[in-house]
């Protein structure tokens, strides 16, 4: 948080609060693990002007008028530790660069994308910080920043400001640009089993885990989803022959092109009816217990429209609706449907009795946050054909304690999964893979959900791809359900994590050349090999891209190829600082030096130190599985191996160098050169010698040597890192890389 180390200024001392102003300078989106931390964060530049010189305690009401705006600060630990630590750093004093990071949190988290990182730091320059906070999507976490601007300086300067307003704003923008709630829940749960995440567009298409490794979903289909599966889904008649060809009981019932003949087959099947459309889904279009011809024409017609006019008529299950979730060939999840109704009272219409007595409960709303939409009667077609069976219509008043029923088996969003008898679990993972799905979502009919469904005359009525999943997420009663670890262990099993050997290079010195000659060792060694450094990206031995994005989306791009089995890439400081890495985790991570480079003066990076912190971020990322190779000869680098998760290994071109002649004494890994040769070591056992090409001279040594070590880091064995060395063109530029 900000250094409040300054001293606070007397209250009359203040100045003209309609003078005060807050200036962006910079406003920078860091996608990939950063110097703040390993998320995507947005880092600004501000310069607070005059306000250096009025702390928060010395600018009277603004505590006051913050706290009632947002009180939801009272929540915000800030560097104190505890509940209400930034309105004590409020309260005692801070600065408005300090402010404007926790009131950006705040907005983000009321606009319902709940984020808790956040930093503000002195640039060196009077009144500029970096604001630095974590946003899970880029655009609202800038428009988040300006309203935040906005509020503080209104609160500042104690003018007014409609925060309700501000928040709808963002509220929209996260409904429309972040991930949907289903497919968030799959993704925190690939998280927590440390398996990385690509977004790959706008919507909900989102890669797990990286290279030849990764698998994708799309909500609730994944790519085993299979096309036909989904087309057989979409055609009711059709699921409905091939589960009954397989022993699933479903109901009797045929296809109609008209009214009048689904009348004529719903009286040959045996009233009452359900009507639906043969290419439904989502409950659209769906009228049941239909006992009448009128209401048999009025439901095709409705579900005419919702389809493509095919409509089936099918025998009517009595009994509740549920909804099974099945992944691979289990059930994970169950979920029953109730009806709703409401009690007349002889004032209010049914839309007025509606909205009072149903739409009033908190869970329902018109967002996937909400396990029970917002029933409105006159825009459902199911819901008119309902009250027009009552001799009703939306506008109707009903007479005071009549009770009117509004929709039949709706809402299946009431856990049950504990309930699920074995074999109706079994019934509907039959009909999953008899239909070829993956995921699906098993709609059945039974009274009982708890006995078989032959038992009770229940019955399989449809199998859905792509099922919604926020009904076991969060459901309006019962248990939540972990739908989406299940998916991703469908995905990955129990062990694996989605990665392939990722090989970041941070420095200064031939971080390029390093790279490629690692690279090509690797290539040499049988595997399918990608290198990014800068804007240029190889795929084995062949340049397919150069200058065309920044550096972060040539990284990404070999991150989302399936034909990856290794990436390696070039980080320089430049691409820390303004982007971010484009991996979340490595297994090899390099460093080569610690430098202060002119260009970083830009960044206000101009001391050793601040630089040290820069580089480490490369350290910071290697898995504990992982190794970070550090160049001995860098005092500064040779730290960095207390920061390393995983193992280390120094290389040197001297093998004499303190930190790596400790580090060996430790039974540790090193690489060094010895006259014409590059020895690999485990401790005082000398593992190999690989002698050094005669054009291998135009190279630096210590370059050489980091490439053997950061090849060697990765896997590949010293007979194959020899050959490597042997057949890469330092000079000619003829090699592969």
């Amino acid at each position: 948080m900000a250094n409040n180390a300054k001293p606070a200024l007397p209250a009359n001392k203040y100045q003209d609060m309609s003078k005060q102003d807050i200036q962006f300078l910079r406003v920078t989106h860091l996608r990939g693990p950063n110097i703040w931390t390993y998320r995507p964060v947005i880092e600004a530049w501000v310069d607070i002007g005059a306000l250096e010189d009025s702390p928060s305690n010395t600018i009277p009401g603004l505590y006051e008028r913050l706290t009632a705006w947002l009180p939801g600060l009272i929540e915000h630990r800030c560097g104190v530790g505890t509940r209400g630590g930034f309105l004590e750093r409020l309260r005692d004093g801070t600065w408005a660069g300090h402010i404007l990071e926790h009131v950006t949190l705040e907005l983000q988290t009321m606009a319902g994308m709940k984020t808790g990182f956040g930093k503000a730091r002195e640039t060196g320059v009077r009144g500029v910080y970096k604001v630095v906070f974590r946003t899970r999507q880029e655009e609202v976490g800038r428009a988040a920043l300006a309203a935040a601007r906005e509020l503080l300086l209104a609160a500042i300067n104690d003018t007014s400001y409609d925060v309700g307003a501000a928040v709808a704003e963002l509220a929209d923008m996260v409904d429309s640009l972040c991930l949907g709630p289903s497919t968030s829940h799959i993704v925190e749960a690939a998280t927590a089993r440390n398996i990385p995440s690509i977004r790959l567009t706008d919507g909900n298409l989102v890669q797990l885990g990286y290279g030849s490794a990764q698998r994708r979903i799309w909500t609730a289909e994944t790519d085993c989803t299979g096309a036909i599966a989904e087309g057989i889904a979409s055609d009711k008649d059709m699921t409905k022959s091939l589960l009954q060809s397989c022993g699933v009981p479903v109901p009797q019932g045929v296809i109609v092109d008209n009214a009048e003949a689904a009348w004529e087959e719903a009286q040959d099947i045996g009233l009452p009816v359900v009507l639906k459309p043969q290419d439904g889904n989502h409950g659209r279009g769906v009228s049941l217990d239909l006992k009448t011809r009128e209401e048999v024409l009025g439901a095709f017609e409705l579900a005419a429209k919702e389809g493509d006019g095919n409509v089936i008529v099918e025998q009517f299950i009595t009994g509740n609706e549920h909804r099974l979730l099945v992944v691979g060939n289990r059930v994970v999840a169950v979920a029953r449907g109730e009806t709703a109704s409401v009690i007349g009272d002889g004032v209010q219409t049914v839309t007025q009795l509606v909205d009072s007595q149903l739409n009033t409960d908190p869970r329902r709303g018109d967002s996937e946050e909400f396990p029970l939409s917002l029933i409105k009667p006159s825009e459902w077609g199911e819901i008119l054909l309902e009250l027009q069976r009552q001799g009703l219509t939306p506008d109707s008043v009903p007479a005071a304690g009549q009770k009117v029923l509004i929709q039949r088996n709706g809402n299946v969003a009431f856990d049950v999964t504990d309930e699920v008898h074995p074999e109706v679990a079994a019934r509907a993972t039959l009909a999953a893979r008899v239909v070829g799905l993956d995921i699906a979502g098993i709609d059945l009919v039974a009274e009982d959900i708890g006995r078989p469904l032959e038992a009770q005359r229940g019955a399989i009525i449809e199998v859905n791809a792509s099922p919604g999943l926020l009904a076991h997420i969060k459901p309006a009663s019962g248990k939540p359900r972990e739908v989406g670890a299940a998916i991703v262990e469908h995905l990955f099993g129990a062990d694996l994590d989605g990665r392939m050997p990722v090989i970041g290079i941070a420095g200064s010195r031939d971080t390029a050349l390093i790279g490629r000659l690692a690279a090509w060792m690797m290539y040499a060694g049988g595997r399918h090999v990608g290198f990014a450094s800068g804007t240029d990206v190889y795929i084995n031995g062949r340049k397919i891209q150069r200058g065309v994005c920044s550096s972060f989306e040539a990284g990404q791009r070999l991150l989302i190829n399936r034909a990856m089995e290794t990436a390696v890439f070039d980080n320089d400081a430049r691409m820390i600082l303004a982007e971010g890495l484009p991996y979340d985790k490595c297994q090899v991570g390099v460093v080569t030096d610690v430098t202060v480079t002119p260009d970083l003066a830009e960044f206000y990076v101009t001391e050793p130190q601040q630089a040290y912190a820069v580089m480490r971020t490369q350290v910071d990322v290697v898995l504990p599985s992982g190794v970070a190779v550090l160049n001995a000869a860098d005092p500064l680098v040779a730290e960095m191996a207390d920061l390393c998760d995983g193992s280390v290994l120094f290389y040197a071109s001297d093998e004499d160098t303190a930190a790596l002649a400790a580090h060996r004494q430790d039974g540790g890994r090193a690489v060094f050169l010895r006259h014409d040769a590059v020895v690999l070591a485990q401790g005082e056992n000398e593992l190999a010698q690989l002698p050094l090409p005669p054009f291998a001279a135009g190279a630096a040594p210590e370059t050489v040597a980091a490439a053997v070590a950061t090849a060697w880091a990765a896997g590949v064995e010293p007979q194959l890192l020899s050959a490597g060395l042997r057949t890469f063109a330092f000079q000619s530029g003829k090699s592969a890389y």
